[in-house]
């Protein structure tokens, strides 16, 4: 071969390898840039990513308010649906879909201005409702206050009935009781004991209506057993019919009053303490323990 040959041909392989190379650099300067592009293009879609999901919270926050407003409530509704239907587009759209991000964008500031709107009516409602609320709590602090006034009145005028009722209810001062066997002579002996006999008297009372009174004794032996219960022998007393052991009437004058009572046996009465409870026109008038000896 020929020396200005070689020196040709040495030349072309010189100027293929530099053009290989620029083409070389070319081609990983463009894979850098395009790199960056999409890695910027991936920020982008991060960051709206980001500001979606923060448009979706404060949707999501009014939703969760007591906005008094159907209208307003489903406007609300859809919007923060379309937020929830974008978002999710987002998440599936290609960050290298520049025309599609784009378009998202504007979305975004289009959903901020309805926002920003629905804030300022959701503002002038409760403004409204905070004026409503204040004179709510004022008329009902008035109202209130009426009550009491009314259940104050109501309570004074009650305890008033009450002080005139007690004040014309009999009392019994006082109860002994006397042990009877069958001939009804007195006895200390238990197993001849057929009848007790209560003595007791009612207090002089000017205020209490004179007239018949019937006079209802409930006695109850050691263990709280009434004696001589029977379910047809019922008075009134608190709102309920509750039976009594003997009962009698007597003619109340207004003054003292000393009265007998009788109370057969079925049996022998046990050893302890008797409750004997007196009660007249629906009122307890009296309570006596009373010890019966073996």
């Amino acid at each position: 071969m020929k020396k200005s040959n070689k020196i040709l041909l040495s030349l072309f392989i010189i100027v293929l390898a530099g053009g290989i190379g620029v083409l070389a650099w070319l081609y990983l300067s463009q894979r850098q840039e395009l790199n960056e592009m999409v890695e910027q293009m991936t920020i982008e879609k991060e960051e709206l990513r980001e500001e979606y999901e923060d448009l979706a919270i404060q949707f999501d926050g009014y939703q969760q308010m007591d906005i008094r407003n159907d209208s307003l409530q489903d406007l609300l509704s859809r919007e923060q649906q379309r937020v929830h239907d974008l978002l999710e587009e987002l998440r599936v759209t290609k960050a290298t879909n520049a025309r599609r991000i784009a378009e998202l964008k504007k979305e975004l500031a289009t959903l901020r201005t309805v926002m920003q709107d629905y804030v300022r009516q959701i503002d002038s409602l409760n403004q409204t409702n905070a004026r409503l609320t204040e004179e709510n709590i004022r008329v009902s602090q008035e109202n209130q206050q009426l009550t009491r006034n009314n259940e104050e009145l109501t309570q004074s005028n009650a305890q008033l009935s009450e002080t005139v009722s007690r004040a014309a209810m009999l009392e019994v001062a006082g109860c002994t009781l006397t042990t009877l066997n069958k001939r009804d002579h007195k006895t200390r002996m238990a197993g001849q004991i057929r009848k007790l006999q209560f003595n007791y008297t009612i207090d002089k009372n000017i205020t209490c209506p004179p007239g018949m009174k019937d006079i209802y004794i409930r006695v109850t032996d050691p263990e709280g057993t009434l004696l001589n219960e029977d379910s047809t022998h019922l008075f009134h007393f608190e709102s309920d019919d509750i039976p009594y052991s003997v009962t009698q009437q007597i003619e109340y004058t207004g003054e003292t009053c000393e009265a007998v009572c009788y109370l057969a046996l079925d049996e022998t009465p046990m050893k302890g303490f008797y409750t004997i409870d007196f009660f007249c026109e629906g009122n307890l008038i009296g309570s006596f323990p009373i010890q019966v000896r073996k």
